[in-house]
């Protein structure tokens, strides 16, 4: 172990340890889940304090001040942050997700990590990040002696508060999640639900409401639904990230008002920012006060992952009940067989897929309750104290949702077959072809139909020929199911 000091005193740390003081009492105080902040998370925090660094060496400010820094420490500087966005350094972060509800503690162990490594490239005198190994002096024995170093604070979280820089992440790492990984694979899902349109268009079926039988739909026509369905949930991702994601509260410090930082700061990390997630207008909020104390962009943003996962549900359980049987069930589509389904029953297979991905869905439901519940309690006056946990619950959201329906769509979407002769024979057997009758013998005597069909076992179509309720040539031409399919010309 060696000995770091804080403003609060002296704290021993591990020896290899590049966090210093501060983390290692984040540890200490918070002995709680064993779960630590999603690496997500630290990898946009490392890529937000690389952009900090960038803008503050842009304007001049890390060369000056009290504590300059030389051009090979800010190069060294940018290094070690970068190293933190790549994840060289995932196992120095050991702080618990609950924490200091501002996420202060991984804050500090993000700016001792990145000043320790930064040193530690730059050959700096003092490698320790917090501020230096305690260098005691004749005259002042408790006094710590600021080498010139890099230092966590006045360096790596120059311009910076826990308060803009850990909502900043957050907004940074979803974006990064959604535009890079859940976008792309909803976008995927959606071509092949196409690719299932247009293959499926000639495969007549009974349509179903409320579980029940009703009119003819081709098997194309179920699967657009489908894919529109999907269509839409891409633009509710899309605007989660450019209406409520991209707009980041980075200057705006401890209170909103921008104390201790320079006015072309937030601007310029935005800037930077918005090179690392192509194809999104990524900006600084024009509302600093509102933004710090409240957490409404990521409760917006969810509430929209959240309503891709209700869809997603949707199709997925479908998929599971036109799959069910392949005796007693629909059976209008064969889903790959992928594993045995059952320890007792023999050549049982079972919808796995289907049933992981609405889990996946069904967590993420719930996830938007703990979002819902921490936006609308946890902020007060300027600042937001749930930040840490919404941060793992959205993260998780779109982590476990992009990869239950990335091997979805693989194994599971993209090799649906049809089974065209149980689609037909459900047609043919349908009670619901009688509504093709109401235009011409009327609601009434098109029930009375229905119900002896039903009753006797046998068609609409030979009821109809037994009461003759329509010449054989008109009856064929009413119950085509092909004409069912569109709107009357």
């Amino acid at each position: 172990m060696r000995i770091e000091h804080d403003t609060m005193g002296a704290v021993q740390v591990p020896d290899d340890a590049y966090y210093g003081a501060q983390t290692q009492r984040a540890v200490e105080n918070f002995p709680i889940s064993g779960r630590t902040m999603p690496p997500e998370l630290i990898h946009a925090l490392g890529l937000v304090k690389w952009a900090c660094a960038k803008a503050n060496a842009e304007l001049g400010l890390l060369q000056s001040g009290r504590s300059p820094l030389t051009d090979e420490q800010i190069d060294a500087l940018l290094a070690a942050c970068l190293e933190v966005a790549e994840g060289k350094f995932d196992d120095q972060f050991p702080v618990d997700v609950y924490q200091s509800g501002s996420g202060t503690s991984t804050n500090m162990n993000a700016n001792e990590v990145i000043a320790r490594r930064a040193n530690e490239i730059a050959a700096s005198p003092c490698l320790a990040a917090s501020p230096c190994e305690a260098q005691e002096t004749p005259t002042a024995p408790h006094r710590v002696r600021r080498l010139n170093t890099i230092h966590p604070n006045d360096h790596v979280n120059m311009g910076q508060s826990t308060n803009d820089i850990f909502p900043t992440a957050i907004n940074i790492a979803l974006l990064q999640q959604i535009n890079n990984r859940l976008y792309p694979i909803l976008t995927s899902a959606y071509e092949v639900l196409e690719d299932k349109t247009q293959e499926w268009k000639n495969v007549i079926k009974i349509g179903r409401t409320h579980l029940a039988d009703a009119t003819p739909i081709t098997l194309g026509q179920e699967f657009y639904g489908f894919a529109r369905m999907v269509a839409n949930a891409c633009g509710d991702l899309w605007t989660a990230m450019v209406q409520h994601l991209a707009f980041l509260p980075i200057g705006g410090t401890a209170v909103g008002t921008g104390m201790n930082t320079h006015a072309e700061f937030g601007n310029k990390v935005a800037e930077i920012l918005a090179t690392c997630v192509p194809g999104l207008d990524i900006r600084e909020t024009m509302y600093h006060i509102a933004a710090n104390a409240q957490r409404d962009d990521l409760v917006s943003a969810h509430s929209l992952i959240k309503s891709a996962a209700v869809t997603i549900f949707n199709i997925a359980n479908s998929i599971r009940w036109l799959g069910s049987g392949p005796r007693a069930g629909f059976y209008e589509i064969k889903i790959p067989e992928l594993q045995p389904g059952s320890s007792i029953m023999p050549s049982k297979v079972n919808p796995v897929l289907c049933e992981a991905l609405m889990q996946a869905c069904a967590r993420v439901i719930g996830n938007d309750q703990t979002m819902t519940f921490c936006g609308a309690t946890g902020g007060q006056f300027q600042l937001n104290i749930m930040m840490p946990v919404m941060a793992d619950t959205a993260i998780e959201s779109v982590k476990i949702l992009s990869s239950a329906l990335e091997v979805f769509t693989e194994k599971c979407l993209a090799g649906l077959e049809a089974n065209e002769e149980k689609c037909r024979e459900g047609v043919e057997k349908s009670l619901s072809l009688a509504t093709a009758l109401n235009p011409h013998i009327g609601y009434e005597r098109a029930a009375e139909v229905a119900k002896e069909a039903f009753k006797t076992g046998k068609t609409v179509r030979e009821v109809c020929l037994e009461w003759k309720v329509l010449p054989p040539e008109k009856l064929d031409e009413v119950l085509d199911p092909w004409k069912m399919v569109k709107p009357t010309e």
